[in-house]
């Protein structure tokens, strides 16, 4: 029998597999910190004392693990059907527009949690609406979900540079940005939260957004694994023939679901444009729609592990980022390349000791 068809516990498949390609995936990157001239022990001190070491550091840390798990989640989402979206980034681009538009059309009215829920409406509208035309050329005429999120991440940006530079701007600005929020058109800072634990928030801006995204993980689980339609998306991303068979619609399922994983790509633009700089601008997704693809498969697409393989890599940037400043000869390029190493083995390379584990298994079982 194939190792490959060899069904292994839970714990095994989500827990031992994945921590295994993460230790080689450090300690290949600690080989290459100490080829060029520093040492590994201490890069990882300082790059773990950098990201969670004290109020500020942990602030950055779960700010960009908070991007990560909106973008995973809307990469898992379509993964479950049988889809690849590719275009997370440019879906949270054009989700930013919508929350920007309710931001500038309630702060001078309304408090922050009065703009908020139309804030999460209108991101998650935009998003959607970005998603809708890959998804129905999809279902209507096959072409291929990976081809059109991928240019229309380019469209995204284009359009969204012209509105920035024609419309949005502030007159009289060179800056292509949208003018700052007021108080209520901002997510307030989880301060209150990091003084529970004694810590001081500082400069971090850690905001509400998180929790949002806490309760997108929860919904996404029970659509997938608690609803019917979660139930025929994962029989669509099993088998289309057989959910076919079964009467399952493929049209309604593929435009359904890639509007549900752009919504929450849009969702990603609450953390950045209402909750860090109060202003939509250009490019502020900085690559969190790509990362997210490498969160939802070292998460196996599942909210808990999207949720733990966002943080593995907030921590990556924060820790990163202090780390090239400690250590010069690890610059922002060395902490991109041990991002790389992690996406490679704890993703690509993901089944690599997978026959080993088996023939362990069976080994153990037989005993």
């Amino acid at each position: 029998m194939s190792t490959a068809s060899v069904p292994l516990p839970n714990w095994i498949t989500y827990g031992l597999l994945p921590l295994i390609n993460l230790i080689l995936a450090f300690l290949v990157s600690g080989l290459v910190v100490w080829i060029i001239g520093e040492n590994p022990w201490e890069a990882l001190k300082l790059m773990l004392t950098g990201a969670l070491g004290r109020g500020e550091g942990i602030g950055f840390t779960l700010y960009y693990a908070t991007n990560f798990i909106f973008t995973g989640l809307s990469v898992a989402v379509a993964y479950h059907a049988g889809l690849f979206n590719i275009g997370s980034e440019g879906q949270a681009y054009v989700g930013g527009l919508g929350a920007t538009l309710v931001a500038l059309a309630l702060d001078h009215y309304c408090p922050w949690y009065v703009t908020m829920p139309f804030a999460i409406a209108g991101a998650a509208l935009f998003g959607a609406a970005w998603a809708f035309i890959p998804a129905w050329l999809q279902a209507k005429r096959g072409s291929h979900i990976v081809i059109t999120t991928i240019m229309f991440n380019f469209i995204g940006s284009a359009l969204m540079v012209y509105l920035l530079v024609h419309v949005l701007i502030v007159p009289g600005s060179m800056a292509p940005e949208s003018r700052g929020f007021l108080p209520g058109g901002m997510l307030p800072d989880m301060s209150w939260f990091m003084s529970l634990f004694g810590l001081s928030l500082g400069a971090a801006p850690f905001n509400v957004s998180f929790l949002i995204a806490l309760v997108m993980c929860y919904l996404v689980w029970l659509l997938i694994w608690r609803t019917r339609f979660g139930y025929e998306m994962r029989t669509l991303g099993l088998s289309r023939s057989a959910a076919s068979y079964a009467g399952i619609s493929y049209t309604r399922i593929v435009i359904v679901t890639m509007l549900m994983s752009g919504a929450l790509a849009g969702m990603t633009a609450l953390n950045i444009v209402m909750g860090a700089t109060g202003r939509l601008q250009v490019e502020f997704v900085g690559g969190a729609g790509f990362v997210g693809i490498a969160v939802s498969l070292m998460g196996r697409n599942t909210p808990l592990g999207i949720l733990l393989a966002a943080i593995l890599f907030g921590v990556l940037y924060q820790g990163g980022a202090e780390l090239s400043f400690d250590m010069p000869n690890i610059n922002r390029d060395m902490i991109i390349v041990i991002q790389g190493l992690v996406i490679l083995f704890a993703g690509a390379l993901e089944f690599m000791f997978r026959p080993l584990i088996v023939k362990a298994y069976l080994a153990m079982k037989k005993a």
